[in-house]
Protein backbone atom coordinates (compact mmCIF):
# COMPACT_ATOMS: atom_id res chain seq x y z
CA UNK A 1 0.00 0.00 0.00
CA UNK A 2 1.05 3.51 -0.61
CA UNK A 3 1.40 5.90 2.32
CA UNK A 4 -1.32 7.77 2.88
CA UNK A 5 -0.90 9.08 6.39
CA UNK A 6 1.91 11.54 7.61
CA UNK A 7 2.91 8.53 10.50
CA UNK A 8 2.89 6.39 6.96
CA UNK A 9 5.33 8.48 5.17
CA UNK A 10 7.53 8.77 8.34
CA UNK A 11 7.29 4.67 8.54
CA UNK A 12 8.63 4.65 4.91
CA UNK A 13 10.93 7.35 5.02
CA UNK A 14 12.67 5.16 7.50
CA UNK A 15 12.37 2.06 5.73
CA UNK A 16 14.27 4.52 2.87
CA UNK A 17 16.89 5.16 5.26
CA UNK A 18 17.57 2.06 6.59
CA UNK A 19 17.96 0.75 2.79
CA UNK A 20 20.38 3.91 1.98
CA UNK A 21 23.12 2.00 4.62
CA UNK A 22 22.42 -1.50 3.20
CA UNK A 23 22.94 -0.27 -0.11
CA UNK A 24 25.43 2.70 0.09
CA UNK A 25 26.15 2.53 -4.10
CA UNK A 26 22.15 3.59 -3.96
CA UNK A 27 22.17 6.03 -1.42
CA UNK A 28 21.52 9.22 -3.26
CA UNK A 29 18.17 7.80 -5.19
CA UNK A 30 16.86 6.24 -1.84
CA UNK A 31 17.78 8.55 0.14
CA UNK A 32 16.00 11.29 -2.09
CA UNK A 33 12.79 9.23 -1.86
CA UNK A 34 13.18 9.54 2.28
CA UNK A 35 13.76 13.32 1.77
CA UNK A 36 10.15 12.93 -0.64
CA UNK A 37 8.51 11.38 1.82
CA UNK A 38 9.34 13.49 5.17
CA UNK A 39 7.77 16.15 2.89
CA UNK A 40 4.34 14.73 2.26
CA UNK A 41 4.81 14.14 6.58
CA UNK A 42 5.57 17.40 7.05
CA UNK A 43 9.10 17.15 7.89
CA UNK A 44 10.21 19.69 5.88
CA UNK A 45 13.51 20.22 8.28
CA UNK A 46 14.40 16.83 8.42
CA UNK A 47 13.79 16.83 4.77
CA UNK A 48 16.15 20.36 4.45
CA UNK A 49 18.79 17.98 6.11
CA UNK A 50 18.43 15.02 4.20
CA UNK A 51 19.33 17.68 0.10
CA UNK A 52 21.84 19.37 2.70
CA UNK A 53 23.67 16.21 3.50
CA UNK A 54 22.85 15.07 0.09
CA UNK A 55 24.65 18.28 -1.67
CA UNK A 56 27.50 17.92 0.17
CA UNK A 57 28.50 14.51 -0.82
CA UNK A 58 29.43 15.03 -4.18
CA UNK A 59 26.13 14.07 -5.72
CA UNK A 60 25.17 12.23 -9.37
CA UNK A 61 22.40 14.84 -9.60
CA UNK A 62 23.43 17.71 -7.83
CA UNK A 63 20.51 20.04 -9.76
CA UNK A 64 18.12 17.97 -9.37
CA UNK A 65 18.85 17.47 -5.66
CA UNK A 66 18.91 21.50 -6.11
CA UNK A 67 16.32 21.90 -7.57
CA UNK A 68 13.92 19.74 -5.02
CA UNK A 69 15.53 21.85 -1.95
CA UNK A 70 14.67 24.78 -3.43
CA UNK A 71 10.54 23.50 -3.90
CA UNK A 72 11.24 22.24 -0.09
CA UNK A 73 12.83 25.40 1.39
CA UNK A 74 9.93 27.86 -0.80
CA UNK A 75 7.11 25.44 1.51
CA UNK A 76 9.06 25.67 5.02
CA UNK A 77 9.17 29.27 4.49
CA UNK A 78 13.00 30.16 3.00
CA UNK A 79 11.86 31.67 0.07
CA UNK A 80 14.94 33.72 -0.55
CA UNK A 81 17.11 30.69 -0.32
CA UNK A 82 14.80 29.04 -2.90
CA UNK A 83 15.00 31.73 -5.36
CA UNK A 84 18.93 32.03 -4.70
CA UNK A 85 18.98 27.70 -6.25
CA UNK A 86 16.05 28.44 -8.59
CA UNK A 87 18.23 31.14 -10.14
CA UNK A 88 21.20 28.99 -9.87
CA UNK A 89 20.03 26.03 -11.64
CA UNK A 90 18.64 28.53 -14.65
CA UNK A 91 22.08 29.65 -15.05
CA UNK A 92 23.76 26.55 -15.06
CA UNK A 93 20.89 25.25 -17.48
CA UNK A 94 21.37 21.41 -17.08
CA UNK A 95 20.46 19.15 -19.89
CA UNK A 96 18.52 16.74 -17.48
CA UNK A 97 14.26 17.49 -17.45
CA UNK A 98 13.93 16.94 -14.34
CA UNK A 99 15.49 20.16 -12.47
CA UNK A 100 13.70 22.32 -15.07
CA UNK A 101 10.13 20.49 -14.27
CA UNK A 102 10.98 21.24 -10.57
CA UNK A 103 12.08 24.49 -10.44
CA UNK A 104 8.83 25.58 -13.11
CA UNK A 105 6.35 23.88 -11.44
CA UNK A 106 7.33 25.54 -8.03
CA UNK A 107 7.61 28.64 -9.86
CA UNK A 108 3.96 28.00 -11.15
CA UNK A 109 2.52 27.34 -7.43
CA UNK A 110 3.35 30.58 -5.97
CA UNK A 111 1.71 32.15 -8.80
CA UNK A 112 4.89 33.17 -11.07
CA UNK A 113 3.92 32.30 -14.12
CA UNK A 114 5.32 34.19 -16.52
CA UNK A 115 8.76 32.83 -14.94
CA UNK A 116 7.18 29.52 -14.94
CA UNK A 117 6.97 29.99 -18.51
CA UNK A 118 9.76 31.22 -19.23
CA UNK A 119 12.12 27.99 -17.59
CA UNK A 120 9.20 25.63 -19.36
CA UNK A 121 9.99 27.41 -22.56
CA UNK A 122 13.86 26.71 -21.99
CA UNK A 123 13.94 23.76 -21.02
CA UNK A 124 11.82 22.15 -24.02
CA UNK A 125 13.92 24.56 -26.15
CA UNK A 126 17.22 23.13 -24.81
CA UNK A 127 15.96 19.20 -24.45
CA UNK A 128 13.72 19.01 -27.14
CA UNK A 129 13.95 18.71 -31.35
CA UNK A 130 10.25 18.70 -32.40
CA UNK A 131 11.38 16.13 -35.13
CA UNK A 132 13.38 13.88 -32.96
CA UNK A 133 11.79 10.94 -30.47
CA UNK A 134 10.52 12.81 -27.53
CA UNK A 135 12.16 11.04 -24.57
CA UNK A 136 9.36 10.02 -21.59
CA UNK A 137 11.07 12.05 -18.84
CA UNK A 138 10.73 15.00 -20.90
CA UNK A 139 6.80 15.03 -22.47
CA UNK A 140 5.59 16.57 -19.16
CA UNK A 141 7.84 19.71 -19.88
CA UNK A 142 5.87 20.36 -22.82
CA UNK A 143 2.28 19.44 -20.67
CA UNK A 144 3.24 21.86 -17.45
CA UNK A 145 4.42 24.44 -20.49
CA UNK A 146 0.89 24.06 -21.95
CA UNK A 147 -0.59 24.07 -18.44
CA UNK A 148 0.86 27.77 -18.00
CA UNK A 149 0.21 28.99 -21.48
CA UNK A 150 -3.48 28.73 -20.85
CA UNK A 151 -3.16 30.16 -17.50
CA UNK A 152 -1.51 33.14 -19.15
CA UNK A 153 -4.36 33.21 -21.68
CA UNK A 154 -1.25 32.90 -24.67
CA UNK A 155 -1.69 31.31 -28.11
CA UNK A 156 -1.21 27.86 -29.04
CA UNK A 157 2.57 27.71 -30.58
CA UNK A 158 4.26 24.66 -32.04
CA UNK A 159 5.52 23.47 -28.87
CA UNK A 160 1.51 23.67 -27.57
CA UNK A 161 0.84 21.62 -30.80
CA UNK A 162 3.75 18.72 -30.33
CA UNK A 163 1.91 18.50 -26.63
CA UNK A 164 -1.56 17.86 -28.38
CA UNK A 165 -0.20 15.04 -30.16
CA UNK A 166 1.59 12.98 -27.40
CA UNK A 167 -1.39 13.59 -25.08
CA UNK A 168 -3.38 10.58 -25.51
CA UNK A 169 -6.27 10.70 -22.17
CA UNK A 170 -10.00 11.09 -23.82
CA UNK A 171 -10.00 14.71 -22.70
CA UNK A 172 -7.94 16.99 -24.58
CA UNK A 173 -5.30 19.35 -22.67
CA UNK A 174 -6.94 22.69 -23.44
CA UNK A 175 -10.19 20.95 -21.70
CA UNK A 176 -7.93 19.95 -19.07
CA UNK A 177 -6.16 23.20 -18.50
CA UNK A 178 -8.81 25.51 -19.07
CA UNK A 179 -8.69 28.16 -16.35
CA UNK A 180 -12.49 28.22 -16.32
CA UNK A 181 -12.93 24.79 -14.53
CA UNK A 182 -12.00 26.67 -11.34
CA UNK A 183 -15.20 28.54 -11.94
CA UNK A 184 -16.94 24.83 -13.04
CA UNK A 185 -16.24 23.43 -9.40
CA UNK A 186 -18.41 25.94 -8.00
CA UNK A 187 -21.10 26.08 -10.13
CA UNK A 188 -24.52 25.07 -9.62
CA UNK A 189 -25.34 23.60 -12.66
CA UNK A 190 -25.66 19.58 -12.83
CA UNK A 191 -24.51 19.56 -16.34
CA UNK A 192 -21.38 21.90 -15.74
CA UNK A 193 -20.49 20.09 -12.58
CA UNK A 194 -20.82 16.33 -14.28
CA UNK A 195 -18.31 17.43 -16.91
CA UNK A 196 -16.16 18.94 -14.60
CA UNK A 197 -15.85 15.31 -12.68
CA UNK A 198 -15.83 13.89 -16.42
CA UNK A 199 -12.46 16.17 -16.73
CA UNK A 200 -11.44 15.37 -13.49
CA UNK A 201 -11.82 11.55 -13.43
CA UNK A 202 -9.58 11.36 -16.63
CA UNK A 203 -6.85 13.77 -14.88
CA UNK A 204 -6.58 11.21 -11.43
CA UNK A 205 -6.41 8.07 -13.92
CA UNK A 206 -3.41 9.73 -15.96
CA UNK A 207 -1.61 10.51 -12.52
CA UNK A 208 -2.12 7.12 -11.15
CA UNK A 209 -1.10 5.56 -14.51
CA UNK A 210 2.45 7.79 -14.07
CA UNK A 211 2.05 6.58 -9.97
CA UNK A 212 1.61 2.91 -11.13
CA UNK A 213 5.34 3.09 -12.77
CA UNK A 214 7.63 5.03 -10.32
CA UNK A 215 10.35 3.90 -11.89
CA UNK A 216 11.51 2.85 -15.69
CA UNK A 217 10.13 -0.26 -17.00
CA UNK A 218 13.99 -1.35 -17.34
CA UNK A 219 16.64 -3.84 -20.07
CA UNK A 220 19.32 -5.68 -18.58
CA UNK A 221 22.93 -4.38 -20.16
CA UNK A 222 26.14 -6.04 -19.55
CA UNK A 223 29.22 -4.28 -20.33
CA UNK A 224 31.39 -6.24 -22.40
CA UNK A 225 34.10 -7.10 -19.54
CA UNK A 226 31.14 -8.27 -17.64
CA UNK A 227 29.36 -10.50 -19.77
CA UNK A 228 32.72 -12.11 -20.19
CA UNK A 229 32.89 -12.77 -16.54
CA UNK A 230 29.33 -13.80 -16.17
CA UNK A 231 29.47 -15.72 -19.03
CA UNK A 232 32.76 -17.46 -17.75
CA UNK A 233 31.43 -18.11 -14.30
CA UNK A 234 27.84 -19.47 -15.50
CA UNK A 235 28.70 -20.50 -19.06
CA UNK A 236 24.16 -21.93 -18.95
CA UNK A 237 23.80 -17.76 -19.70
CA UNK A 238 25.28 -18.09 -22.90
CA UNK A 239 22.00 -18.86 -24.34
CA UNK A 240 20.54 -16.31 -23.59
CA UNK A 241 24.05 -14.10 -24.51
CA UNK A 242 25.52 -15.65 -27.68
CA UNK A 243 27.48 -12.90 -28.26
CA UNK A 244 28.12 -9.19 -26.86
CA UNK A 245 26.86 -7.07 -30.28
CA UNK A 246 24.14 -9.45 -29.90
CA UNK A 247 23.23 -8.49 -26.73
CA UNK A 248 23.71 -4.80 -27.44
CA UNK A 249 21.29 -5.13 -30.25
CA UNK A 250 18.84 -6.95 -28.60
CA UNK A 251 18.65 -4.09 -25.87
CA UNK A 252 17.74 -1.75 -28.25
CA UNK A 253 15.69 -3.71 -30.01
CA UNK A 254 13.66 -4.48 -27.36
CA UNK A 255 13.24 -1.07 -25.88
CA UNK A 256 12.09 -0.14 -29.35
CA UNK A 257 9.47 -2.72 -29.29
CA UNK A 258 8.02 -1.61 -26.00
CA UNK A 259 8.20 2.37 -27.44
CA UNK A 260 6.32 0.92 -30.59
CA UNK A 261 3.95 -0.75 -28.38
CA UNK A 262 3.26 2.53 -25.91
CA UNK A 263 5.29 1.25 -23.34
CA UNK A 264 6.68 4.80 -21.99
CA UNK A 265 9.00 5.46 -19.01
CA UNK A 266 11.81 2.91 -20.57
CA UNK A 267 15.16 2.72 -19.22
CA UNK A 268 18.53 0.36 -19.30
CA UNK A 269 20.18 -0.88 -15.84
CA UNK A 270 23.85 -1.60 -16.10
CA UNK A 271 24.34 -4.62 -14.29
CA UNK A 272 27.98 -5.93 -13.06
CA UNK A 273 28.59 -9.87 -11.53
CA UNK A 274 29.01 -9.37 -8.05
CA UNK A 275 25.64 -7.01 -7.24
CA UNK A 276 24.23 -10.02 -9.40
CA UNK A 277 25.33 -12.63 -7.09
CA UNK A 278 24.70 -10.63 -4.31
CA UNK A 279 20.91 -10.43 -5.57
CA UNK A 280 20.41 -14.45 -6.05
CA UNK A 281 21.91 -15.19 -2.83
CA UNK A 282 19.48 -13.09 -1.27
CA UNK A 283 16.93 -14.41 -3.67
CA UNK A 284 18.10 -18.03 -2.75
CA UNK A 285 18.48 -18.88 -6.48
CA UNK A 286 21.36 -19.66 -8.49
CA UNK A 287 22.59 -17.15 -11.09
CA UNK A 288 22.65 -19.48 -13.76
CA UNK A 289 18.58 -19.35 -13.29
CA UNK A 290 17.72 -16.95 -16.34
CA UNK A 291 14.99 -16.28 -14.82
CA UNK A 292 16.38 -14.32 -12.37
CA UNK A 293 17.72 -11.85 -15.21
CA UNK A 294 14.62 -9.44 -15.26
CA UNK A 295 14.14 -9.75 -11.92
CA UNK A 296 17.63 -8.52 -10.91
CA UNK A 297 16.61 -5.51 -13.75
CA UNK A 298 13.30 -4.50 -12.02
CA UNK A 299 15.83 -4.53 -8.65
CA UNK A 300 18.23 -2.05 -10.10
CA UNK A 301 15.17 0.13 -11.78
CA UNK A 302 13.78 0.32 -8.61
CA UNK A 303 16.77 1.67 -6.38
CA UNK A 304 17.03 4.15 -9.13
CA UNK A 305 19.83 2.74 -11.54
CA UNK A 306 17.95 3.13 -14.67
CA UNK A 307 19.16 5.67 -17.44
CA UNK A 308 16.62 7.08 -19.23
CA UNK A 309 15.78 5.68 -23.12
CA UNK A 310 16.09 7.29 -25.23
CA UNK A 311 18.98 9.03 -24.51
CA UNK A 312 18.40 13.01 -24.66
CA UNK A 313 19.28 14.64 -28.09
CA UNK A 314 22.96 14.58 -28.69
CA UNK A 315 23.81 12.63 -25.40
CA UNK A 316 26.44 9.67 -25.82
CA UNK A 317 25.10 6.29 -26.89
CA UNK A 318 23.57 4.11 -23.67
CA UNK A 319 26.12 1.15 -24.69
CA UNK A 320 29.38 3.09 -23.53
CA UNK A 321 31.11 3.15 -27.12
CA UNK A 322 31.38 7.27 -26.39
CA UNK A 323 29.43 7.82 -29.61
CA UNK A 324 26.29 9.84 -29.69
CA UNK A 325 23.29 8.27 -29.57
CA UNK A 326 22.23 9.03 -33.05
CA UNK A 327 25.39 7.57 -34.28
CA UNK A 328 25.46 4.43 -32.92
CA UNK A 329 22.63 2.91 -32.01
CA UNK A 330 19.96 5.19 -32.68
CA UNK A 331 20.99 5.26 -36.29
CA UNK A 332 17.96 4.97 -38.30
CA UNK A 333 15.29 5.22 -35.84
CA UNK A 334 12.04 5.98 -36.82
CA UNK A 335 11.39 10.16 -36.20
CA UNK A 336 8.94 11.29 -33.55
CA UNK A 337 7.25 7.93 -32.67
Amino acid sequence: MRPDTPADHTTEAERLLRTAEQYPEDREPLLLQAAAHLELSGDRARATGLYDGLLADAPDNPYLIKALQAANLWEYGHEAEARALIEGIRVAAPDEAGPWEIIAETLEAHDELDAAHEAFTTAVSRLIAPDDEIPYSTRSLLTGRHRVRRLLALPHDDWDTLADRLHTAAVPLDELHDPNRLWALGSSDPTELRAEIARLRTELGTYRAALSRPFPVAVLHWPTAELSELLTAYPALTVEYPAHDTHLSSIESALRDLSTAGTGNLGIVTGTVPSYEAFAASEATSPEDPNLLPQYATTLAARGRAVPWPPARGADCWCGTGSAYGQCHGANRIQGV
